[in-house]
Formats: C-alpha cells, sequence, structure tokens
C-alpha cells in the first residue's frame, strides 16, 4: 500500500506560481508513473500531466508552456510547478500514482489552488 500526500496549495494571484509536492510512503516509488490531476468547482476530474518510470513527460493543452511536471525518486516526490497561474487555474489538484504491470493505483487526498485577486 502506498499512501500519497499533496502539498503546496494555496491563494495566489492571476500571474503567480505555486510548486505542488506529492510524497509518497513506501518504497519502489521509481516505478509509478506519476499522474497530476485536478478538479475545479462544478467540474470534473481533468488531468493535468504526467512523468512516467522513465521520466517522460506529458501535459493537457490548457497548462503546456506554464506547468512542469518533475520527480525525485531518491525522495519520493513527485512535483508540479505552476506559472502564469490563471482564475480557471482553480481547483483541487491530486497526485496519482500507477503501475500497471501491478495492477497499482494510488491517490492523494488533494490540495486547493486557489488563483484570485
Amino acid at each position: 500500500q502506498v499512501q500519497l500526500v499533496e502539498s503546496g496549495g494555496g491563494l495566489v494571484q492571476p500571474g503567480g506560481s505555486l510548486r505542488l509536492s506529492c510524497v509518497a510512503s513506501g518504497r519502489a516509488f521509481s516505478i509509478y508513473d506519476m499522474d497530476w490531476y485536478r478538479q475545479g468547482p462544478g467540474k470534473q476530474r481533468e488531468w493535468v500531466a504526467r512523468i512516467n518510470s522513465g521520466g517522460s513527460k506529458n501535459y493537457a493543452g490548457s497548462v503546456k508552456g506554464r506547468f512542469t511536471i518533475s520527480r525525485d525518486n531518491a525522495k519520493n516526490t513527485a512535483y508540479l510547478q505552476m506559472i502564469n497561474l490563471q482564475p480557471e487555474d482553480t481547483a483541487v489538484y491530486f497526485c496519482n500514482a500507477r503501475n500497471g504491470e501491478f495492477g497499482f493505483d494510488y491517490w492523494g487526498q488533494g490540495t486547493q489552488v486557489t488563483v484570485s485577486s
């Protein structure tokens, strides 16, 4: 069992930046593909970004060029650096750890990001 704990959310003005962290308990963090999702008020959860176990990265079109996903396997942590935040980025951000080969799929509890002046 893996537990994921997100942190780093908060209130920021439009144009501001935040860095989210997702710390995983347990071992073998490097085998997981790590994704960030978000769910805005009244919206469905949407995928934001992925970094797979090999380090390849992909982004949703709405955040490409503004968000950067990364990971530090030695610290069991995935990050989401967000710049030029806009009100439409307001959401609860969740991290997800997945390994399809072993059928692992874990979620964190989420961290709130609010972009408002």
